[in-house]
């Protein structure tokens, strides 16, 4: 009978999850309030104990009216994190392809993922445990909200105290959408060189949805939140983040780094 009730709980929790889904925050592109342009960041990735584990470069070229940007973390082990992603900024930001290489012993599934919005097609391609590549394709309904490799651009737009939500699609070998509910936790203090400053504190929340998410939610396998500091005003501008590079992967954090000039 235990047994029974148990199962009829969980039955009726996933006839909730679409009324619980759809009531949530609606995913729409984010508006334009801060055009991107010309930018290369030098960047740190760090164990949240503070460790050093991959150097990083963060570069950007606006022509006509594409923007191309890539985020590249080598690490000490040789492994690689290289994404670009392309999205045009009339009105509102719009992804048009992404593509993302992840490959290395620190990776627990080395891929590479290509999402053409123009056409709709999602590839990924994978290698398993035992050394196996495979391949897949599909073809997706490709939303407008679509923000694969853009997130750090749309936190410098959205407005921190609207939550608002993106989709993204998860580099895994099924691809699979998600939405991306933002939230803004106020402003943390912080300084460079002595002069103090404030930064917005956002918290990207991955939302599954459907019986998946639900599901996610019971096994205890819901993906952690990513935090994100960004300093506002006029120009704004990514201060850290932290969070996961990868599906199950441990969070980390991107921090910005200065240069070292020799004695």
């Amino acid at each position: 009978m235990r047994y029974l009730r148990r199962r009829v709980g969980v039955l009726l929790l996933i006839g909730l999850a679409t009324v619980i889904c759809a009531a949530r925050v609606t995913a729409d592109p984010v508006p334009v309030r801060f055009a991107e342009g010309v930018v290369h960041g030098f960047l740190v990735l760090r164990t949240l104990d503070g460790a050093a584990i991959a150097t990083g470069d963060l570069i950007q070229v606006a022509r006509g009216g594409r923007v191309t940007v890539r985020l590249v973390f080598r690490f000490s082990d040789g492994s690689l994190h290289d994404e670009t992603a392309v999205f045009s900024q009339s009105g509102h930001f719009k992804l048009i392809s992404d593509r993302v290489i992840q490959k290395g012993k620190i990776f627990k599934r080395p891929l590479e993922m290509s999402i053409d919005c123009v056409k709709g097609q999602v590839s990924v391609r994978y290698t398993e445990e035992d050394g196996d590549v495979k391949t897949e394709v599909e073809q997706m309904e490709i939303p407008p909200d679509l923000s694969n490799g853009l997130m750090l651009t749309l936190l410098k737009n959205v407005r921190p105290g609207t939550p608002s939500a993106v989709s993204i699609i998860a580099a895994t070998p099924k691809p699979l959408l998600v939405k991306l509910e933002i939230t803004s936790a106020g402003e943390e203090p912080f300084s460079f060189a002595g002069s103090a400053r404030k930064a917005i504190h956002y918290v990207v929340h991955v939302n599954i949805g459907g019986i998946k998410g639900l599901l996610a939610d019971i096994l205890g396998k819901d993906p952690p939140d990513t935090h994100v500091w960004i300093l506002g005003g006029e120009a704004p501008a990514f201060v850290k983040s932290e969070g996961p590079l990868f599906p199950g992967g441990p969070s980390w954090r991107i921090e910005l780094a200065a240069p070292v000039w020799k004695k």
